[in-house]
């Protein structure tokens, strides 16, 4: 049976609070006292728990990630960075994927508060009435991937419909007209809903035809470009250009395009975004809107433990993408 900080204490003849001042190095303690503790401790062979350690402290050294989908790569990039900062300030990552599914998300995020970790980093596919809800009820920092509308939630991104502009009107001077878009879930705040209005945006500042069967919507993952791509070239006239909003999605949308017999990006010039490690392996490599995930990951974590530590830090962090180049593009013809 293992011996409880409570046991070291009455073996040592000291109050609990003693053994946790010596343990932690939290207030000073006399060196008789000290040295009474530690043989105890020796003796026994104790290792305190994390939590008893939690417990004297009041802090866990425990961070909760919730994360869509780990097998996303955007998402794994941005937790590498995450446990790398963790790491160096001395917290550990407590990972919840919820594959998507927003029960998953809440019960995960009632089990981080049940495991008193010392903060969250939350990403989502939208916000919710019930995310808002246990915000407003968490009293540990919180750190998100976009401004939520119904409160004011620290955040860590970019300006996803700055680069969305950007990528359409790069095709629009490439004399494409009949755009295409597979767009994300747009739910207020999303990433989704900011990148579909961006596009939307630059296509009313041409003065472009804003033709809804070219619009379809996909869950960012390589099945669901597949067959949003292959809706698209069903459709009377088909686009000349397809702006996906994410990578893996534009992945799925070339190989549809390859299947059916046409050529990228001599007959459909394809934009993704992310710029995940295959974008640039992928043939023809993919053009896309570069986001620096893993500084994103490492500012996502250092700004949760500034706020832990009652450190200043900016309410929200914008990271400025890059627009890369790649051979999924081309001068349309005009046809």
């Amino acid at each position: 049976m293992k011996n409880t900080i409570s046991d070291i204490a009455k073996m040592a003849g000291v109050s609990k609070a003693t053994v946790s001042r010596v343990l932690n190095n939290s207030k000073p303690v006399s060196s008789e006292v000290r040295n009474k503790v530690m043989h105890v401790i020796e003796e026994t062979g104790f290792k305190p728990s994390a939590l008893a350690r939690g417990l004297a402290t009041k802090e866990t050294k425990l961070i909760g990630v919730v994360i869509p989908d780990v097998a996303n790569p955007i998402f794994s990039e941005l937790v590498k960075g995450m446990e790398e900062e963790a790491n160096n300030s001395g917290y550990n990552v407590l990972l919840c994927n919820t594959y998507l599914d927003q029960s998953k998300e809440m019960q995960y995020l009632q089990v981080l508060k049940d495991k008193e970790v010392d903060g969250i980093i939350f990403l989502t596919t939208h916000e919710t009435e019930e995310q808002v809800k246990f915000f407003k009820s968490f009293s540990k920092p919180v750190v998100t991937d976009r401004k939520f509308k119904q409160m004011d939630l620290p955040s860590v991104g970019v300006n996803d419909f700055e680069a969305s502009y950007e990528a359409v009107n790069y095709l629009i001077n490439l004399s494409h007209s009949r755009i295409a878009m597979v767009r994300g879930p747009i739910q207020d705040q999303s990433h989704g809903s900011n990148r579909y209005l961006g596009y939307i945006k630059a296509m009313e500042d041409n003065d472009l035809e804003i033709d809804e069967t070219r619009i379809l919507e996909g869950d960012f993952t390589v099945k669901a470009g597949y067959e949003a791509m292959g809706k698209l070239l069903a459709v009377k006239k088909s686009p000349s250009a397809v702006f996906f909003a994410n990578d893996l999605m534009a992945v799925g949308g070339i190989r549809c395009i390859v299947d059916s017999g046409l050529q990228v990006p001599e007959d459909i010039s394809v934009i993704g975004f992310d710029d995940i490690p295959i974008a640039s392996m992928f043939i023809p490599s993919l053009t896309t809107v570069k986001q620096p995930t893993f500084e994103v990951g490492i500012k996502m974590m250092e700004k949760v433990v500034h706020l832990i530590r009652g450190k200043e830090d900016e309410k929200h962090s914008v990271f400025e993408t890059k627009l890369m180049l790649r051979n999924s593009t081309c001068k349309h013809d005009g046809s």
